[in-house]
């Protein structure tokens, strides 16, 4: 085979490349020789993606739930890949930002319209049998979910509404964290002793939660749009796009779970908890907690009818 001046310069550059990290350009070429070919399937890991879905019951529709829930994760997983690359950016453009943005909204878009599968996709029967098995697992425990929104917004917005006025940039991440919005759904109302539910999920990720929270305080979501020019803050479609990724995460998909959650859970007389035992209704329902990223891009009205 001829030796196109091409192939030279490519060879050339494998040289350059693998001299300036100290590594020998022959030992890598003869590598190639006894390499495999890529397959889909090497790539992609189908194998071992489609040996992680493992059933508690005989139940065939607890396979959805699985799956379902794993997707979530898998598109979790997508958001924060993004949200990492543009809050990690030190200055961004409007233009790297906006791109980033949009991104992230088209995630959780798939994600508000693919409740149905879950809501329209499993027999109540199935569901109320298979249920009890997971208890008490629950949603609340996804720790992707929770470093989404320590990466949107200030922590003051995540805060129980009932205790935002108590706490500023100056209270301990430690204290904070006490006083999530979310940290009510995990404890006894009366005696504020927290479940097992939530000392598991704290057990487990409560450090890198503090880390985060300390990490993202100034390179937030928010902090960043704080950082573009003033009038680009003013641009009428950026603001409307961070209106909807606002809306999209906080009302939009929350509601699209509730739904699906109220159809199953309200489908029997009878005990009508989570399977965690959290008041799933005022922890989900957006209207009690005022769960919002972007206060300062609503007016009063919107903010006193958030979620009605």
């Amino acid at each position: 085979m001829e030796i196109t001046p091409k192939i030279q310069e490519q060879l050339n550059q494998l040289h350059e490349k693998f001299e300036s990290i100290n590594q020998n350009t022959s030992t890598h070429l003869e590598g190639l020789l006894w390499s495999k070919p890529i397959t889909y399937w090497d790539y992609i890991q189908t194998d071992a993606l489609l040996s992680l879905q493992t059933q508690r019951t005989t139940l065939p529709d607890e396979m959805v739930f699985v799956m379902y829930h794993q997707v979530n994760e898998l598109l979790f997983k997508m958001i924060l890949w993004e949200m990492d690359q543009l809050c990690h950016n030190e200055k961004p453009t409007t233009v790297y930002f906006t791109e980033k943005l949009g991104r992230i909204s088209r995630y959780f878009d798939m994600l508000t319209t693919s409740f149905d599968i879950m809501k329209d996709g499993m027999e109540p029967e199935q569901y109320l049998k298979f249920r009890n098995t997971l208890t008490p697992a629950s949603g609340f425990q996804s720790a992707q979910y929770r470093l989404i929104e320590f990466s949107s917004t200030d922590l003051i917005n995540l805060i129980d509404n009932r205790f935002r006025a108590t706490i500023d940039r100056n209270t301990p991440y430690e204290h904070a964290f006490e006083h999530l919005y979310w940290q009510a759904a995990g404890k006894d109302y009366h005696t504020g002793e927290k479940s097992y539910l939530i000392l598991e999920f704290e057990r487990k990720y409560k450090k890198m939660f503090l880390n985060w929270m300390e990490e993202y305080n100034t390179i937030n979501l928010w902090r960043k749009f704080k950082q573009l020019p003033e009038a680009d803050q003013q641009n009428p479609e950026l603001v409307a796009a961070m209106r909807h990724y606002d809306k999209t995460v906080n009302i939009t998909w929350v509601m699209g779970h509730f739904n699906a959650a109220k159809k199953y859970i309200e489908s029997v007389p009878g005990n009508h908890e989570a399977t965690g035992g959290s008041d799933w209704k005022k922890y989900m329902l957006p209207k009690y907690q005022k769960r919002i990223f972007f206060p300062e891009l609503w007016s009063k009205e919107e903010l006193e009818n958030w979620g009605e």
